[in-house]
């Protein structure tokens, strides 16, 4: 197997794993669960989210697609600042219950669309 597809379905692997922890840590969050502060809740999401950066550079590298430069790169990257700022207040920063799952779902819309950004390579994938 090549590197780029080694690279993508590493990639792809980390944002499932990752997607399914932000679900999860956010279940835990409306549910007041204890689990949310534990080591592994506040570890490995540091990891998946390390790798996912990771195979995201290294796909950058072997491609030669850039955002900035690459339109629907761009678009994901700030997807990104988006989900990473909403996920932040969904599950830590929000001050009432109330805050946090309004943040939860602009964070689920996030995600959402750095997805189908990714899966049809156009900024505007629902048009």
């Amino acid at each position: 197997m090549n590197a780029y597809l080694v690279l993508k379905h590493l990639h792809v692997s980390c944002v499932v794993l990752s997607g399914f922890g932000f679900c999860l840590r956010a279940y835990w969050m409306l549910t007041d669960s204890p689990r949310l502060s534990g080591r592994a809740a506040r570890t490995v999401p540091h990891l998946v989210d390390s790798v996912l950066l990771a195979s995201a550079l290294g796909l950058v590298w072997v491609t030669g697609q850039y955002p900035f430069a690459v339109d629907w790169l761009t678009a994901k990257v700030c997807g990104l600042l988006a989900y990473i700022g909403c996920g932040s207040m969904a599950l830590k920063r929000g001050r009432t219950p109330g805050v946090r799952a309004g943040f939860l779902v602009l964070a689920l819309l996030a995600f959402a669309y750095i997805v189908s950004v990714a899966l049809t390579r156009s900024p505007h994938p629902y048009l």
